[in-house]
């Protein structure tokens, strides 16, 4: 039986980062870690920060499709690790209000000045599709309708 999004919101729930693919140039793939902030429960899309001038804004804004990937340490009594892969659509948000409703303080190592950090950037990406893998089960959750770009 597949699992339900709240299941799957569970098992991402200890992540502390993702690692985000985006498509890069002549067709490779890039991948950098995120901040997943665990603190926030997954309803489908996830928050990032980042700098307007970096290679990742520049590979989004050419091509919004990306991939997420999770991996959360060994259960109790030895389960083998969990792995989630979240294939979306990123959006790039440059509203300070947005900024504000998604800050938690643990932002702050990375951007100094808060919210309002010259040439911050929120990413949202809309998740569209789930693949997991948690010690012995395995399956697939669509999330939304895959989105145009």
């Amino acid at each position: 039986m597949a699992k339900t999004l709240k299941q799957l919101a569970e098992m991402m729930r200890d992540v502390d980062f993702a690692m985000l693919s985006t498509h890069s140039d002549g067709g490779t793939i890039a991948a950098r870690p995120m901040s997943n902030n665990r603190e926030v429960d997954y309803d489908g899309d996830n928050w990032f920060f980042a700098c307007e001038d970096t290679r990742l804004i520049a590979d989004l804004e050419a091509n919004a499709q990306v991939g997420l990937g999770f991996q959360a340490k060994a259960g109790l009594l030895g389960m083998k690790p969990v792995f989630v892969h979240i294939e979306g659509v990123a959006e790039l948000i440059r509203d300070k209000a947005a900024f504000e409703a998604h800050w938690t303080k643990g932002l702050s190592l990375w951007f100094k000045e808060g919210v309002d950090t010259p040439g911050l950037v929120l990413i949202k990406v809309h998740g569209t599709r789930a693949h997991y893998w948690d010690g012995e089960d395995q399956g697939e959750i669509m999330l939304a309708r895959e989105v145009a770009v």
